[in-house]
């Protein structure tokens, strides 16, 4: 696959509560990616990236929020995410990679 499209898939770290306890638990790490990007596209950028084995890739589609601002109705933006789950023996430090 292309070099460039790899560096492109993967846009940041998804860093909340929810994603810190499936890091700790079950060695699964949420990153935002491009909105046209797919399962193998994800699993080849972290590969290439990280240095690291993916067991599985999910991909999540987050839904725009509708938001109410002085009786204007409006939506947030929707975007993508992919939860990565590495092998058992592989660990990524994506607090620095920020």
């Amino acid at each position: 696959m292309n070099q460039e499209r790899l560096l492109q898939v993967i846009l940041t770290p998804h860093v909340s509560e929810k994603s810190t306890i499936a890091m700790e638990k079950r060695n699964e790490y949420v990153f935002e990616v491009a909105d046209n990007a797919t399962k193998p596209e994800v699993k080849d950028a972290i590969e290439h990236l990280f240095n690291a084995k993916v067991k599985t890739v999910r991909i999540v589609n987050v839904r725009p929020k509708k938001k109410m601002f002085r009786g204007f109705e409006g939506k947030r933006q929707g975007w993508k995410k992919a939860y990565v789950t590495l092998q058992a023996d592989q660990k990524l430090d994506i607090i620095g990679a920020q």
